[in-house]
């Protein structure tokens, strides 16, 4: 029996059809909408994550990020505020009516993230940490997946698989770029790998330009070429003041970038037939 990663490099899976994925609110998420989820990187203040909300509703967003649990490359820098970050996420996004995203980095952190966050998200770095993927897919909630930044399309789809297995349908597909030979940008958008999922998965994926490229004034233009492969959302930093961030600081558009972003992503979902909100 030939495998599906295989299939996938052959080019020999049947087109798939993009299923819809109630987020929370009724909103759908692999539909005609291009969702935007925007928000710090990190959960610093109250104050910080309500500026950052206050500014993503005003704009017509719906979905609020941030982490409280943060996977740092160095045990020095800011780690998050765990739950209180969380608490903070919440009382504010239910002021706003917004969703909430946010991480969860090991299995006894999904209980809590559950109850705190309307979707579960899983990074790069845990994108094979099979049994956080087996108790995100024991969860009733959505999970974005985010692909590991040196794996396989093939790769990203088992991953997902672990979770679907698992009861759990409702995962967001997420390209947040990979590694690869130039270090010119933080990583690679991957766009040919945003068109191809969409072709060859039933699940709704989400991009990353932040993470993708690492560099503030990167993140518009990669935005609008993600939407334009057939990105269902966006998964953006936005920071009140970039330049005092606890973390990722310079991927971060300030809050009075929010609305060019808006103006500039919106044609390309228009060309394409679709609404970003």
């Amino acid at each position: 029996m030939i495998s599906r990663s295989q299939q996938i490099q052959d080019g020999d899976l049947p087109l798939a059809i993009t299923v819809p994925i109630d987020i929370g609110h009724g909103l759908l998420v692999g539909g005609r909408q291009v969702i935007m989820m925007a928000g710090p990187c990190s959960v610093e203040s109250y104050e910080q994550t309500r500026e950052s909300a206050e500014a993503l509703a005003a704009a017509g967003g719906r979905v609020l990020r941030g982490g409280a649990y943060k996977p740092r490359t160095s045990p020095d820098t800011f780690q998050g505020l765990g739950r209180p970050g969380l608490e903070i996420l919440r009382k504010v996004a239910d002021e706003f009516n917004l969703l909430v995203i946010t991480e969860a980095l090991a299995v006894e952190h999904i209980p809590i993230v559950a109850e705190m966050a309307d979707i579960i998200q899983i990074g790069s770095r845990n994108m094979q940490h099979y049994p956080l993927l087996w108790a995100a897919g024991e969860i009733d909630k959505p999970v974005l997946l985010k692909r590991g930044y040196m794996a396989t399309v093939s790769e990203w789809l088992a991953a997902a698989a672990h979770i679907e297995q698992r009861g759990n349908q409702r995962i967001l597909l997420c390209e947040r770029g990979i590694r690869t030979f130039d270090p010119a940008t933080r990583n690679t958008m991957d766009t040919n790998a945003i068109a191809l999922a969409k072709q060859i998965s039933p699940f709704p994926v989400i991009a990353d330009p932040s993470h993708a490229t690492g560099q503030s004034n990167l993140v518009i233009p990669v935005a609008r070429a993600a939407v334009a492969a057939g990105a269902d959302g966006l998964l953006v930093e936005i920071h009140p003041d970039p330049k005092s961030a606890l973390s990722d600081g310079h991927q971060s558009l300030p809050l009075t970038r929010l609305s060019t972003l808006y103006t500039q992503v919106a044609p390309i979902a228009a060309a394409c037939d679709r609404e970003l909100i």
